[in-house]
């Protein structure tokens, strides 16, 4: 019999994760599985408990939670001997990776899609040694959207980011950055940077209309001016699936990408906090088998 490792993050979708185990067991066992279930307590507890099926050769890993629940799962498939295929029962604040494959947002949906017999081989990203599943932002809107608390999130969803990024827009505040790609430079000040690998970012399905999740590409862009005024028509183009065209935009596409600065500057990786500047990014192509909606 195949096996399943269920990993439940109990705080996401407003701590209403355990009410699906049932459910996503009963799908599980009816598609052949015999599963376990594996409920995070702390940071790093998904990353362990995906580390200890690559171990034992589990078939099929389910991460139930957000996006943060997800980015630890799938670090725990990095280099590994063993992969197993990624289910997705999206829990979270915004799930921008489920919104890229298509995977219901509806998690009585998302679990029915546990038994879908199709798979897709999608992208990772590589920041420094870890890996990150959707976006990796730099830069003080960066550093604000990390400060939300889990407890806004699952109260206010995306307003929280929201609110936390017009704050932000009041200071006006940006570092001086030297990005590096291709053997291009560019260097300047700006209050965010951002790296995608989907067209999801924060919720906007048209942030990169263009990216594909297994194109083996970072979709980049360099916001050069973000004031309040200016950022009404930022939102119009990023609403519109045009953000790469703004005249205070920079867009590229690059395989590999370093950010460094003189200056004290934080990052946001998959929605939770990341390291500081310097980093370097890269693609790691069609990395992850992950279950898909039939149609």
């Amino acid at each position: 019999m195949q096996q399943a490792m269920v990993i439940m993050n109990p705080s996401s979708g407003k701590a209403e994760a355990r009410d699906y185990i049932r459910a996503a067991e009963e799908v599980l066992q009816g598609a052949g599985y015999q599963v376990t279930v594996q409920e995070t307590a702390g940071e790093g507890d998904a990353t362990a408990f995906c580390l200890q099926a690559c171990a034992e050769c589990y078939d099929l890993v389910v991460a139930i939670g957000g996006d943060g629940t997800l980015h630890e799962t799938m670090n725990g498939l990095t280099d590994q001997q063993h992969r197993p295929t990624l289910g997705i029962v999206p829990m979270g604040t915004v799930n921008d990776f489920a919104r890229a494959l298509q995977i219901p947002l509806v998690p009585e949906e998302a679990i029915r899609n546990l038994a879908s017999p199709r798979t897709r081989r999608v992208d990772m990203g590589r920041l420094n040694e870890r890996l990150f599943v959707n976006v990796v932002a730099a830069g003080s809107l960066a550093g604000s959207l990390s400060s939300v608390s889990s407890e806004d999130k699952n109260r206010l969803g995306f307003l929280a980011y929201l609110r936390e990024g017009i704050k932000e827009l009041a200071n006006k505040t940006a570092h001086t950055l030297t990005i590096t790609h291709d053997g291009e430079t560019w260097e300047g000040s700006s209050p965010l940077f951002i790296a995608a690998l989907t067209n999801s970012v924060g919720g906007f399905e048209k942030l990169a209309p263009a990216a594909a999740v297994d194109d083996g590409l970072l979709h980049c862009f360099i916001v050069k001016d973000l004031h309040l005024l200016n950022s009404v028509t930022v939102s119009i183009s990023l609403l519109l699936g045009n953000l790469r065209n703004h005249k205070d935009v920079i867009y590229f596409t690059a395989k590999e990408v370093s950010i460094r600065s003189t200056e004290p500057v934080q990052t946001n990786v998959d929605g939770e906090q990341g390291p500081p500047l310097p980093i370097r990014l890269s693609t790691i192509p069609r990395h992850i088998q992950v279950v898909v909606p039939e149609d």
